[in-house]
């Protein structure tokens, strides 16, 4: 067994070393990637975790598995102030992801070839580890999930994912077809590549594996990226959301949320979530979190990753959801504007949509679950202090009665309570769509 996974390691290196991944050119900056950022940035999974705001300055981050350095870039760009260390067992890829670095001016960075079970020899323990699109070619995924806990700190967190054996399920009979040919004997190149484009090109257009799989895109010098991840890519497997749970299980790892956790929403695949059938109204709201992601993934399977967060088991906490909040929650509160959406760009329109009574479209800066999302130009200038810094939520109701000293219907003067409902009706809208940040305070 260990021969077979020496000989799988080996496979994967040449792979890599030979079409180092991602092909992304250097001097690609994600700057403008507010929603990639908004993935890799430790204040996301932290306040998810914790209900509480963390200073990303002086954090030391992983990102194993780096590649070409394109994802150790967004994590740079997502934390200010933090080292980046990056590991991947291909040297040239190392090679590549130390120019990225460099050329984008990041010096607290630092690149090792070096594979994930080696990762003690580094002697760092790390306030996140970004692990993407590598746990799945782990024959055993807690090899990989207890070499990345060792290094982790007691309140660390891992972001890590699998291929969804569910989603995925006519890529991974393409790679048994071309298993079956013998393109995945040894390392893949430009010869493979030709065959698996005049196959699939041969196959009838009416054919799933084609319908399902295939680009027309991929048949040119661009696409060989796409065949090499997809039609022949060592390695690779498909897992469910039980697989993960086992693995975290197995590894003493505590699930903490999926990434992309607003799509991943039960509830959402009913017509009428409030009006289910009996036995669903019944038994739903007692499933646990496990079950409603596996109910979720057999009813709607669109997502390629199974994409998490986790960590060291964690006392349970009492994190009262903002939901649930009491008007004397809500008064002790303190504001945070997301981080990614403290740019020039954003200050400068949104002070335009104030001074000129025009609604603001918040998610043209960071896309949201329901599409479109607009603040009336009425509420829009209470977000204008957060851009400066934090706020208690009591000063932005005081600034919306400045803003409308006096109520348009009646002409009387505003009354604090309403103005308070204002507010509150915008943070907690905002809030539940990631553009800002509550965080209660102490009693």
């Amino acid at each position: 067994m260990v021969n077979i996974e020496s000989e799988l390691l080996e496979k994967i290196r040449q792979q890599f070393d030979s079409s180092p991944y991602p092909r992304i050119p250097l001097d690609t900056s994600p700057k403008s990637q507010s929603n990639l950022l908004y993935t890799h940035s430790l204040v996301t999974s932290y306040y998810l975790r914790n209900q509480k705001i963390i200073d990303t300055k002086d954090k030391l981050i992983l990102d194993a598995g780096c590649g070409t350095g394109y994802k150790s870039l967004v994590l740079a760009e997502a934390n200010p102030g933090a080292k980046i260390v990056g590991v991947d067992i291909s040297a040239e890829s190392i090679k590549l992801a130390r120019q990225r670095l460099e050329y984008h001016g990041f010096d607290q960075a630092e690149f090792h070839v070096l594979a994930v079970e080696d990762l003690p020899t580094l002697n760092y323990q790390f306030d996140y580890i970004n692990c993407d699109e590598l746990l799945y070619l782990f024959p055993d995924l807690t090899v990989a999930l207890k070499a990345m806990k060792a290094v982790l700190k007691p309140d660390g967190i891992i972001r890590s994912n699998l291929h969804s054996s569910i989603q995925r399920v006519n890529y991974f009979n393409a790679q048994k077809v071309f298993t079956m040919m013998g393109l995945l004997e040894e390392n893949p190149e430009d010869m493979e590549m030709e065959i698996v484009v005049d196959t699939m090109k041969a196959l009838k257009d009416s054919v799933k594996l084609k319908a399902t799989t295939w680009n027309s895109s991929y048949e040119g010098e661009d696409g060989k990226e796409q065949i090499l991840m997809n039609f022949l890519f060592q390695g690779d497997k498909g897992y469910t959301v039980t697989d993960m749970f086992t693995a975290l299980a197995a590894s003493d790892l505590e699930f903490i949320s999926m990434v992309n956790w607003r799509d991943w929403e039960l509830m959402d695949l009913f017509q009428e979530p409030d009006n289910l059938p009996a036995f669903l109204g019944m038994s739903l709201p007692d499933t646990s979190i496990e079950q409603r992601l596996q109910l979720f993934e057999l009813l709607h399977p669109v997502h390629r990753l199974i994409d998490f967060w986790c960590g060291h088991p964690h006392p349970a906490q009492h994190i009262l959801p903002v939901a649930k909040w009491s008007d004397s929650d809500w008064r002790a509160a303190k504001v945070y504007l997301c981080p990614q959406l403290k740019t020039p760009q954003f200050q400068e329109d949104l002070i335009a949509c104030v001074r000129e009574v025009r609604p603001f479209p918040i998610s043209q800066y960071l896309s949201s679950s329901e599409g479109l999302v607009s603040i009336d130009s009425s509420t829009a200038p209470c977000l204008i202090p957060l851009l400066d810094q934090p706020q208690h939520m009591m000063s932005l109701v005081e600034r919306w009665k400045k803003i409308r000293p006096i109520d348009p219907v009646t002409l009387t003067p505003t009354d604090e309570q309403q103005a308070f409902n204002i507010v509150q009706q915008l943070l907690f809208k905002l809030e539940s769509l990631g553009y800002l940040m509550l965080e209660p305070q102490a009693s």
